[in-house]
């Protein structure tokens, strides 16, 4: 049974550009990750470890994306990495693949608006917080409302203020380090010391780089927006490789050269009670009213992920829909080519989250956060497999390689590399006891996912198994 919805009313519209493809695909990476958590890192695994850290965190990403690029070229369909796990590992996988992905990103889109809203009070702080969550609930509900064009022009003025202010910190800290910019009337440039005082790249070892691996993969989480985007561009052969390799180096580039300046400029002993290690160096620099400038980069930061994350979760509960996997209800298309519905679900889901974070900050909230922070990981494991199993068969079935617009290098080495480094990153959580409740939510969630679909389709043989068209898609790309 086909699970592609054959009415115009049901299908999305290919409206974005390439640059609105990579400028999403960016701006769901930057975000808080950097701006704010940043310091914590430096504070646990030192200079050297956290760089090093956020290079294996950039391999890992790189990898993924590899093995995406490969898949969402050939099938370009919104749901991206649901769709092709349903297909070439099982029904079952997909399902909780595209479940747990969904909630990861209603979670983080409510913690959002409450982080906003926090912040929000140094300007006005005798508004209540909850009156700035709504106002950003209620704007960047409209902004994925109206068609996704909207979305993606705006996501695109969000991505862009952040990257300036990246490559403003890289160019001003590293002229500080390097004694180009006094700081704070120091008699000396910090130049490396930093990097060399106080115990070294190493000051706790080793196994705090291990313990940080799935902090820093969070971090990277947001790449795979491509993937869900694809089905909405309107030239996904063309976009998605250009978007895939921009996104990649740039990242890296922006990730791991903040976190050399900041490493640079902050020692790791003060690192840990900074909350933001960006204000800091701006203050340090004498740059005018930088708490102020950082505090509005940080809120379109926040509002940035936010405004992917909606995008994210409706497209993926569409994409679960279409697959016959949930209601048809949340199907649904507007005239715009927007799922309506599916949005409707995911920001109340979204509000439900921002309320538990105030009335039950340590109980549900922490165990849907554990749990969000976990599924990024086991998303990309899904990404790896999926690729590893479509490329063994579409060469069973004699396609030739050639075929394949986008193709991941050193087939099935990647794949499994990728898949490998994903697993050691959840290992890796077992040895941290502020971060090991994502094992013991995790873990028990994947297993409901798989009991409540297997459950549901109880005699759906096609279900269950397999789907029948997945020799069509190769048999197009032949």
């Amino acid at each position: 049974m086909p699970n592609t919805n054959d009415t115009n009313e049901n299908q999305l519209k290919r409206s974005m550009k390439s640059r609105h493809l990579f400028m999403i695909s960016l701006g769901g990476v930057i975000g808080t990750g950097l701006f704010l958590s940043s310091g914590y890192t430096i504070s646990q695994a030192g200079p050297g470890g956290t760089i090093l850290a956020y290079l294996v965190g950039g391999l890992i990403m790189y990898l993924v994306m590899l093995c995406l690029g490969e898949l969402t070229v050939a099938m370009p369909v919104t749901g991206s990495f649901q769709t092709y796990a349903t297909k070439y590992i099982g029904p079952a996988t997909g399902f909780t693949i595209g479940l747990m992905y969904w909630l990861t990103w209603v979670v983080t889109v409510g913690s959002e608006f409450t982080a906003s809203g926090l912040l929000m009070q140094r300007w006005f702080p005798n508004t209540s917080v909850w009156m700035w969550s709504a106002v950003f609930a209620i704007l960047i509900f409209l902004l994925n409302s109206f068609s996704v064009k909207i979305f993606a022009e705006t996501e695109f003025w969000f991505s862009g203020i952040k990257i300036i202010t990246i490559i403003l910190f890289i160019v001003l800290g590293g002229s500080a380090m390097l004694g180009f910019i006094s700081m704070d009337d120091r008699a000396s440039a910090p130049m490396l010391s930093n990097f060399t005082a106080d115990g070294g790249l190493f000051p706790n070892g080793l196994l705090p780089v291990f313990m940080a691996m799935i902090s820093v993969n969070f971090a990277f989480s947001g790449t795979e927006l491509i993937g869900i985007a694809a089905g909405e561009s309107e030239n996904p052969e063309k976009d998605v490789p250009r978007s895939i390799r921009n996104v990649i180096w740039r990242t890296m580039f922006f990730f791991v050269g903040a976190i050399f300046v900041l490493s640079g400029l902050i020692s790791w002993e003060e690192a840990g009670v900074i909350e933001s290690p960006f204000v800091m160096v701006f203050d340090n620099i004498g740059l005018p009213y930088a708490a102020d400038i950082m505090n509005f980069v940080i809120i379109t930061a926040l509002l940035s992920v936010a405004n992917s994350g909606l995008y994210a979760s409706t497209r993926m509960l569409w994409s679960l829909s279409n697959e016959k996997m949930i209601s048809s209800f949340f199907g649904k298309i507007t005239s715009n080519g927007v799922p309506l519905n599916a949005l409707v679900i995911s920001m109340a889901v979204a509000c439900l989250s921002l309320l538990s974070s105030v009335f039950a900050p340590d109980t549900v909230y922490v165990v849907l956060v554990a749990i969000s922070g976990f599924a990024v990981v086991v998303v990309w494991i899904g990404i790896v497999l999926s690729q590893y199993m479509f490329r063994k068969h579409f060469l069973k079935m004699g396609g030739d390689i050639k075929n394949l617009k986008f193709r991941t290098p050193l087939y099935p080495f990647v794949p499994i590399a990728a898949c490998v480094l994903c697993l050691a990153s959840c290992i890796g959580l077992a040895f941290d006891a502020s971060q090991r409740i994502a094992l013991y939510c995790g873990v028990p969630f994947i297993i409901l996912c798989y009991l409540f679909y297997y459950m549901k389709n109880r005699g759906n043989t096609n279900q269950i198994n397999s789907y029948n068209e997945t020799d069509d898609y190769i048999r197009n790309i032949k």
